[in-house]
């Protein structure tokens, strides 16, 4: 990785916030972060992110969009509600374009999949609010079949492949979930 100044580099150290449940992950980030300069601080939880914005609200903040049972969507809401002018992207593992859209409405200014290093994150930055997606006019809604699909396939890798967790989590029985399951995923 070379070491090439930030798109959002100034002569004042900039703050970051790294919110992620993964700790070598965030860690890492952090880390990175700080070579290039930035004050970076950590949260695992929404309830942490919250303090530490309360506290002094960071600039940017990088989000992960899954935060064990909790979700980023509700961290983005809660930094907005904070300081409206905090930079945010949204990093997640599992994109669809049904997330993407619910992360920019909520304020993100950016959402990207993993894998994703600190280069990734500063070009999201950079590019700002150009990076907010807005539906065009032609733009058409994935069908429910489809979104559906989309769902219990996140939380079938969720629970690793096992169906009977899967169905569990989902509140559906077992066999409905091994029918759902040999169907194709419908056509947007």
């Amino acid at each position: 990785m070379s070491e090439q100044p930030s798109p959002i580099e100034t002569t004042s150290p900039r703050s970051i916030l790294v919110v992620d449940d993964d700790d070598t992950l965030r860690s890492r980030l952090a880390a990175a972060f700080r070579q290039r300069g930035y004050e970076a601080s950590e949260a695992s939880t929404e309830a942490e992110a919250r303090a530490l914005a309360s506290g002094e609200s960071p600039e940017y903040a990088v989000v992960d969009l899954r935060l064990g049972v909790e979700s980023g969507l509700d961290v983005v809401r809660s930094l907005r509600a904070i300081d409206a002018e905090t930079k945010i992207v949204v990093l997640t593992g599992y994109g669809s374009i049904a997330t993407a859209m619910e992360a920019v409405r909520l304020g993100a200014n950016g959402y990207i999949t993993k894998p994703a290093d600190v280069d990734d994150v500063l070009a999201a930055f950079a590019r700002g609010d150009a990076a907010r997606v807005a539906p065009s006019p032609g733009y058409a809604a994935p069908s429910l079949a489809r979104a559906e699909w989309e769902h219990i396939n996140r939380v079938l890798a969720d629970c690793e492949g096992n169906i009977s967790e899967a169905a569990r989590r989902l509140k559906i029985h077992r066999r409905s979930l091994q029918r759902k399951l040999q169907k194709h995923p419908p056509r947007e």
